[in-house]
């Protein structure tokens, strides 16, 4: 008899612990997708990739005032800027990211600058265009955003 009692009670106490864990798995998984709200957790949606690729463009201008700039999220997603200056004109695109992969072609150095914002590098690398890279709090605002100082 105590041993029946023994076993039923053993079901249960297991039946309540993986109803538990099923719960706290649920809760970390709403977390990491950001639908719990903003209460201290990341926001997926967040800008938090930056980097910047500088570089020469055209022949006829030095300096390496050209630039391409990834903006993304957390996911991948956001947006790169480039600017190609010439010394009669400069002309400005926009190119949509989608999980780390352009909507439309990328030149090299809009892609370098989507890797470089992926992986959050720090350092340019001297032998290829210059780069400076911030790495963005998720939870601050586009305003607040610290100015990435070039080489």
């Amino acid at each position: 008899m105590i041993g029946l009692i023994g076993g039923i009670a053993g079901v249960c106490l297991g039946v309540v612990g993986y109803l538990r864990s099923v719960r706290a798995v649920r809760e970390c998984s709403a977390l990491v997708q950001g639908s719990v709200g903003s209460h201290g957790t990341v926001d997926p949606r967040a800008l938090r990739d930056v980097a910047v690729v500088r570089y020469d463009a055209l022949n006829e201008m030095s300096g390496q005032l050209s630039f391409s700039m990834a903006l993304l999220n957390a996911l991948g997603d956001g947006l790169v800027l480039s600017s190609i200056n010439g010394r009669q004109q400069t002309r400005t695109y926009a190119k949509v990211v989608e999980a780390g992969k352009g909507a439309q072609e990328l030149s090299p150095e809009e892609e370098q600058a989507i890797k470089a914002a992926r992986l959050g590098q720090a350092q340019p690398q001297r032998d290829k265009p210059s780069m400076v890279t911030a790495r963005l709090a998720a939870s601050r605002d586009v305003a607040g955003m610290p100015q990435a100082s070039t080489d």
